[in-house]
């Protein structure tokens, strides 16, 4: 880059422009995932739609590859990217909440405990992951599920409008009657059509719910897992629930002498009337007697951020999903054998319910191309110490390719690892059934593969 073509891009821009040169330039180049270790040209981080029009002209013109960052929680580090240029959202989490539309205006920075925290003073709310540092952007862009996805359906099903910034730098509005193709394309189809400055959420009444975590012993593993298959199938669709398996973290709700073992998890977060939370909790609590157990009534916000202090920033990640339409006896067997190897107490494999509201939404209604799937399974191994890499990513794949045979084609996006995205079979098979409609929207709006730094659909 020239002096000159720099200091256009800093006349242009009114919030941060931060080069190598820069005070600051270690901390704006660092992600979530400590494994990624990129060194941009330039972070541009944004204070307005008119900065993200800038960075994006600026890396077209100059020829330099753009990574967009939103919540920059992108586990294969999207969010950033060597010798080029970062459009950084972070500066831009304002929230605005509509009670009487029952709406939501969100920046693209904005996490999931910023939309949470606005939309509760309101008793509102939306599905929105299990993370609540998590991005909103990148979250919906993939499609979102969470706690409250059988009730309210997918994030992406409750996006009604998006202001985009398009590889020519056009600002545009896009929803059902205005750029249509390009909105059916953002719900599910990842970063690859536009720069997402704001996105527009229908909400839900939603304030406390009953849930929490339930640990039982690894002996009633089986039994848990077989129950939950067919419960979750016709259970009313106020409740969300999920098994998985944890090493148990030092909490005061788990007993002193079981702190480091490893159990079964199940988390419910019932959002239907107070009154009616037990009974419908009842046939989950006679399945086999908890160990211990964090479960009652509380903010919706309290339970989306339950397992925020077991992931912070900075620690080393390798993710790798699946989806399921049948859990088999065959799967359950798979599950028997790895769960209870998970290695690292931030590690996991959870198996969320993607049915109900979800399965309500015509499979051509948006670009999430799974919606026969019944449940999502993510196994993300979490770890501090670099020496522990092969060890980590090994069970992450060892479980993954046992599973595998057993599951439906494709897995979530946004459970994509590294590796996954540098293969064209695993890309399409993520973005499912629509992936050739997507590539003609991705012609119409990006020929020119600008946005590429992503799970990427090539024009």
């Amino acid at each position: 880059m020239s002096l000159p073509t720099l200091n256009g891009l800093q006349e242009r821009v009114h919030g941060a422009v931060v080069t190598p040169k820069d005070p600051g330039y270690e901390e704006a180049r660092t992600v979530y995932n400590a494994m990624i270790d990129r060194s941009p040209a330039v972070v541009v981080r944004a204070a307005n739609a008119s900065d993200a029009v800038a960075a994006v002209d600026f890396a077209r013109e100059a020829a330099l590859d753009l990574a967009v960052r939103g919540g920059a929680h992108s586990v294969p580090g999207f969010g950033t990217v060597d010798g080029g240029v970062v459009l950084d959202f972070s500066a831009m989490r304002g929230v605005r909440i509509d009670p009487v539309a029952r709406t939501a205006r969100v920046e693209a920075g904005a996490t999931w405990a910023d939309l949470n925290a606005a939309a509760y003073a309101f008793g509102l709310g939306v599905t929105g992951g299990i993370i609540s540092t998590t991005g909103v952007a990148g979250l919906t862009l993939g499609g979102g599920f969470g706690h409250v996805a059988r009730r309210f359906g997918l994030t992406c099903d409750n996006l009604i409008s998006a202001d985009v910034v398009t590889a020519e730098g056009r600002l545009l509005v896009v929803n059902e009657e205005e750029h249509g193709d390009l909105f059916w394309a953002l719900r599910g189809g990842s970063g690859n059509f536009a720069a997402v400055t704001s996105f527009e959420f229908r909400l839900h009444p939603l304030r406390d719910i009953y849930g929490g975590p339930m640990f039982f012993e690894l002996e009633h593993a089986g039994d848990i897992l077989r129950f939950y298959r067919e419960f979750i199938q016709d259970a009313p669709e106020e409740l969300g629930l999920f098994p998985g398996f944890h090493i148990a973290p030092p909490l005061p709700f788990i007993p002193e002498d079981r702190v480091g073992d490893t159990f079964i998890a199940l988390v419910p977060c019932w959002s239907g009337a107070m009154e009616d939370a037990e009974r419908v909790l009842r046939p989950v609590r006679e399945v086999a007697p908890t160990v211990a157990e964090f479960v009652g009534p509380m903010p919706y916000p309290a339970l989306n951020a339950a397992f925020d202090p077991l992931l912070p920033p900075g620690l080393r990640h390798y993710w790798k999903g699946l989806f399921v339409t049948e859990l088999t006896d065959e799967a359950i067997a798979v599950h028997l054998e790895y769960g209870p190897r998970v290695p690292t107490v931030n590690s996991t494999m959870h198996l969320y319910s993607i049915n109900g509201a979800c399965h309500r939404v015509a499979p051509d209604a948006t670009a999430w191309g799974h919606r026969d799937a019944t449940f999502a399974t993510v196994i993300p191994g979490v770890w501090d110490d670099p020496a522990r890499d092969e060890e980590m990513t090994a069970w992450v794949r060892d479980y993954h390719d046992a599973l595998a045979p057993h599951s439906a084609a494709g897995g979530y996006v946004n459970f994509l690892s590294g590796d996954d995205a540098e293969r064209q079979d695993k890309v399409r098979a993520a973005y499912g059934t629509h992936y050739d409609r997507l590539v003609e929207v991705k012609r119409r709006y990006d020929p020119g593969n600008l946005f590429h730094v992503n799970q990427n659909i090539a024009p």
